[in-house]
């Protein structure tokens, strides 16, 4: 067994995070990298510290898990879901359930309580939030954010929803106490059902295309009859009928046919 895949196997034990998911070359030499700025030149020793120190893991997860987000991230695909989808949802249902199943620091799932509340009272809106990484999730549940990652909010969300703490930005209590998060491994644990809304967007793109066809698999029996699956940018699924998809607008995807 060579370093990385002992390596695989050993993170694999310990998080139940399963590295032969994702793209090998890009993976790899992401972790090596890491592993060589941390003073690591083998993947052994660098488990070894991993398991020693709990700073250096829970950096390793943060870094492996991309980490990376804003609110109303791509403000185009957002415009679609505000101005089609959305309606579209609760044309048959006062209301609906949405899940944010790659949510990060928290931006996509606050964004999506943003969103919701042109159309819907807060006290009616309820979004199901999760990762695989719980430092991530910790620091969502905080709610303070960089000026940077505001830059997409529609016009009158800042003063809105947000106050000043410091030099940052920290979300209102009335959006935070919309949003349940929870930890979830999309490859090992089980969906949440009859969602109406399941937005999963730039993660896909880091995982194989066998992890992908289980994914959508997943996505499509955890979603309601015309449920609709938002994705990322550059995640346009190819031959979505093989899932039961019917594409609806470029990155949005219903359940069922037409």
């Amino acid at each position: 067994m060579n370093d990385y895949e002992l390596f695989k196997t050993l993170i694999y034990k310990k998080s139940g995070i399963d590295l032969s998911a994702y793209k090998e070359k890009q993976m790899k030499r992401r972790i090596e990298a890491l592993a060589s700025r941390r003073g690591f030149n083998k993947l052994a020793d660098y488990y070894r510290g991993l398991d020693r120190e709990h700073r250096l893991y829970d950096e390793f997860l943060n870094y492996i898990t991309i980490n990376v987000s804003e609110f109303f991230r791509n403000p185009s695909q957002w415009d679609v879901l505000r101005k089609e989808v959305i309606p579209f949802l609760l044309g048959s249902k006062k209301s609906i359930k949405v899940w944010s199943c790659a949510c990060s620091t928290g931006e996509e799932p606050y964004s999506l309580v943003m969103a919701f509340s042109e159309f819907l009272r807060l006290d009616e809106i309820r979004v199901l939030a999760t990762d695989i990484d719980e430092g991530a999730i910790a620091k969502a549940r905080i709610g303070v954010y960089r000026e940077n990652s505001l830059k997409n909010l529609p016009p009158g969300l800042k003063a809105k929803f947000f106050s000043r703490s410091g030099s940052d930005y920290r979300i209102a209590d009335a959006v935070k106490e919309r949003v349940d998060f929870r930890r979830l491994n999309l490859l090992e644990d089980n969906f949440p059902a009859q969602c109406d809304l399941i937005v999963c967007r730039n993660v896909l793109i880091y995982f194989t295309e066998d992890a992908k066809q289980q994914l959508y698999r997943k996505f499509g029996s955890a979603l309601s009859e015309d449920g609709v699956l938002f994705v990322g940018s550059t995640e346009q699924i190819i031959l979505p009928q093989k899932y039961n998809f019917t594409p609806m607008r470029v990155f949005f995807y219903k359940k069922g046919k037409n």
